[in-house]
């Protein structure tokens, strides 16, 4: 993994850490989702990224088609 995909995941632990705790006020819950969806929003391009990156590398033990 990357290390902006490890921080992304770090940020989303702790915002449910937050969430579950019970400490925030209606609003402040309101607002942390919101910013997990774009954290979550983040984390799926840079896995998607990751992914093409990995695609253009054949499985081991298959050589490219001619």
């Amino acid at each position: 993994m990357t290390d902006s995909l490890d921080e992304l995941i770090d940020r989303l632990e702790r915002a449910a850490e937050q969430l579950r705790s019970g400490e925030l006020s209606a609003d402040g819950a309101a607002s942390l989702v919101e910013d997990c969806a774009g954290l979550a929003s983040e984390a799926a391009t840079e896995l998607e990224r990751l992914a093409q990156a990995g695609a253009h590398d054949p499985p081991p033990g298959q050589e490219p088609l001619l």
